[in-house]
C-alpha cells in the first residue's frame, strides 16, 4: 500500500510551486483568497511566479522550489499553480528519497501527471488528481463541487462518484477493487519508455485530455495498447475530453467510436462521463488508493488520500 500523507488542519501552511507553465498576472491573488477561505496559510515557492517562455522559469528553478517545500517542515501541503508544460523535463533530477521522507499532500493535474506518476512509482505516495490554483480555482467557472472537493484533505473520507453528479456509460460491463492510477492521456504516453513508465498492470487505469482530436487520442491509446497497458487493467475510468471535436473538413471518427473501438466489451469494466479533468466541475481524487469500479450500480468507490 502506499504512504498517505498526513490530513491537514485549519492553520496549516500550504506551498504554491509552479512545476509546469507560468500563470498569468492577477491570478494567484485571487487563488489564495480560496485558500484563506479554507482556513490555510500559504507561501509562494521562490520561483513560483518566475517565466522562461512556456515554462514558469528554468529547470533548475521549478526543481529546486519542489524540493524545497517537501524539505520545508512548516509546508504541510503542496499545491501546483497550474499545469502547461514542463514538469517532466525536471522529473530525472527529482530526488525521490527526499520526498519518500518527507510525505505531504501533494495536488494538481493535466501536466502535473508525469509528477503523480512518478512520487506514486518512486516514492511510495499517494497524491491527489484536482483542480490547480490560477487555472481552475481563479476562474470565473469553478465550480462549488470542485471546491468542496479540497475537504477530503482535512478528514479521510471515502469518495463516491455516482450518476448524482453527472450521467455515466458502461462500455465493459463488471466489478472491481485496483489500485487507481493514471490522470492525463498525453502525458501518460509520454512516459512510455522512460523510467518513469506508468505501472497500470492490474489497475483502475484514469484517462482524460484537452484539446486533442480523435485521431489523435487514437494514436496515444494505440501507443499504450502496442506497450502492453490496456491489457492487464482491472478497470477504467474515462474522464473528461474537453474539445475533442475534429477541427478539419477530412472525414474522421468520433471521439466515442474512438473510445469504442478501444474499451468496448473489454474483459474488465470500463465506463465513461466522468467529470474529472478539465472540466467543471472537476471531481478530484486521490491516486494509489484502493478503488472499487462498479459498472452495475454505475458507481466509483476511492478510498481516503489522507490519513
Amino acid at each position: 500500500m502506499r504512504q498517505k500523507p498526513k490530513r491537514l488542519k485549519k492553520g496549516d501552511t500550504i506551498g504554491i510551486i509552479s512545476p509546469s507553465g507560468p500563470f498569468r498576472d492577477g491570478q494567484m491573488e485571487k487563488a489564495v483568497l480560496f485558500l484563506e477561505q479554507l482556513g490555510l496559510n500559504y507561501k509562494l515557492g521562490q520561483h513560483a511566479s518566475n517565466r522562461w517562455g512556456y515554462l514558469a522559469g528554468k529547470d533548475e528553478e521549478r526543481l529546486a522550489d519542489l524540493h524545497d517545500m517537501f524539505i520545508d517542515t512548516e509546508i504541510n501541503g503542496i499545491i501546483c499553480s497550474r499545469g502547461g508544460y514542463g514538469a517532466a523535463r525536471i522529473t530525472d533530477k527529482i530526488d525521490f528519497e527526499l520526498i519518500r521522507n518527507n510525505p505531504k499532500v501533494f495536488w494538481g493535474y493535466s501536466d502535473i501527471t508525469f509528477l503523480h506518476t512518478s512520487f506514486g512509482q518512486l516514492s511510495n505516495l499517494v497524491t491527489f488528481h484536482g483542480p490547480m490554483l490560477t487555472s481552475d480555482v481563479a476562474s470565473a467557472d469553478f465550480a462549488g463541487l470542485s471546491a468542496k472537493m479540497f475537504e477530503q484533505l482535512f478528514e479521510p473520507t471515502t469518495l463516491v462518484y455516482d450518476e448524482k453528479i453527472s450521467e455515466l456509460a458502461v462500455l465493459s460491463q463488471g466489478t472491481t477493487k485496483a489500485e487507481v492510477v493514471g490522470g492525463n492521456l498525453s502525458l501518460l504516453v509520454q512516459s512510455i519508455g522512460t523510467t518513469f513508465e506508468i505501472e497500470t498492470s492490474g489497475k483502475i487505469l484514469l484517462i482524460e485530455d484537452i484539446g486533442e482530436e480523435p485521431y489523435r487520442v487514437d494514436g496515444m491509446l494505440n501507443q499504450l495498447r502496442q506497450a502492453n497497458q490496456l491489457e492487464r487493467l482491472a478497470g477504467v475510468v474515462i474522464g473528461d475530453f474537453a474539445d475533442a471535436l475534429s477541427t478539419g473538413d477530412k472525414p474522421s471518427l468520433t471521439l466515442e467510436e474512438v473510445l469504442d473501438d478501444y474499451f468496448k466489451d473489454r474483459p474488465y469494466p470500463v465506463m465513461k462521463g466522468f467529470k474529472i479533468g478539465h472540466c467543471q466541475p472537476h471531481f478530484a481524487i486521490p491516486l494509489g488508493v484502493e478503488g472499487e469500479l462498479d459498472t452495475y450500480s454505475k458507481t466509483l468507490r476511492l478510498s481516503p488520500g489522507v490519513e
